[in-house]
């Protein structure tokens, strides 16, 4: 099995330097691994080369941001597998190995995460993914280990191989031939739940989603976009309504209603904490939404939507009213 290990980076030398030895390190002998750089206006490119020269360099024209990024650099790369992976991660000794058994025992399984840990505090789930991701009713996604800003703390009670709904475009693996039948990313999110829409796109077909505990990485998050910049509220909450609206199996119109309904309450809960850039994001997320929603319902006609995608109801409502703040709660 070929696998190929993609690391997307703009402007990221520093991460390059810290986080590129370890992948060397513990992937080399299984993987090939590259750089696809979305034209960075640093010098990580020429670091690379001159630090790394068994390191192949794939140099996209434009920042496209991850979703774009991806698609341009993964359509020059021969591999059976890629390993999309965020340029602040550390992986560990053989973290390659139960991920590759995986895809060989199991031919319906299209994706894999293994388990994300946070490389700050390694004890403790990492926010983007933490043991595999799912969606509520209304779109909301949450992770086994980690909902909304509740983080667990590992005490081994996610240590299996299991069925998800979404893997973490941190550490996502994924069968080149359904990436290429998916069409890749919907280059309409930029960044930021395009790997929930790619996921639920694949579930839609009928393929499995595995997360692989035996496979442990630390993902430093926010690296690139912290979750304190209104940009990502604006993307989180925008492209949150665009996968539902592509992907969900049931009446749209009384879901977005409802979306827009409990986005209303989020945003005047920002308000109260006094953090009214993040109240302007989910207005202005409103706005880019609706003005997509022609392209939005075009790619729903052309779309499965086939599967009950959701465990509960309402994510919110367990989280904020039954105070229910861990996944085995719920």
């Amino acid at each position: 099995m070929k696998l190929a290990i993609v690391i997307l980076n703009w402007n990221g030398r520093k991460l390059l330097e810290q986080f590129l030895p370890s992948v060397i390190e513990h992937s080399s002998s299984e993987a090939n691994v590259y750089i696809a750089d979305n034209a960075s206006t640093d010098d990580s490119v020429s670091f690379i080369k001159s630090t790394f020269p068994s390191i192949k360099i794939i140099q996209n024209k434009e920042n496209g941001g991850y979703a774009k990024g991806y698609n341009e650099a993964l359509k020059d790369i021969d591999a059976d597998v890629f390993c999309l992976l965020n340029s602040d991660v550390e992986v560990s000794k053989n973290w390659l190995t139960p991920i590759i058994e995986t895809f060989k025992a199991e031919s319906n399984t299209a994706i894999i995460q293994p388990k994300l840990l946070d490389y700050k505090k390694k004890d403790y789930f990492e926010y983007a993914g933490a043991a595999g991701g799912f969606i509520d009713k209304f779109g909301y996604p949450y992770c086994r280990g980690r909902i909304f800003n509740t983080i667990e703390k590992d005490n081994n009670q996610y240590n299996d191989t299991s069925e998800i709904f979404w893997a973490s475009g941190a550490c996502l693996f994924i069968r080149s031939t359904i990436f290429k039948t998916l069409n890749g990313f919907d280059e309409a999110f930029f960044a930021h739940m395009e790997e929930i829409d790619l996921c639920w796109r694949a579930k839609n077909l009928g393929y499995h989603i595995k997360y692989v505990s035996a496979s442990t990485i630390y993902h430093v998050g926010g690296a690139t976009l912290s979750n304190t910049n209104p940009k990502k509220t604006f993307l989180n909450f925008r492209n949150s309504l665009f996968a539902l609206t592509k992907n969900a199996k049931g009446n749209i119109f009384f879901l977005i209603v409802t979306r827009l309904i409990l986005d209303s309450i989020a945003g005047i809960k920002f308000l109260f904490e006094l953090k009214f850039k993040h109240t302007i994001a989910i207005v202005k997320a409103h706005f880019s939404y609706y003005g997509h929603l022609s392209y939005l319902l075009k790619q729903r006609k052309t779309l499965n939507q086939s599967i009950k995608y959701y465990q509960k109801t309402s994510i919110v409502f367990e989280y904020f009213v039954n105070n229910k703040n861990n996944y085995e709660s719920l």
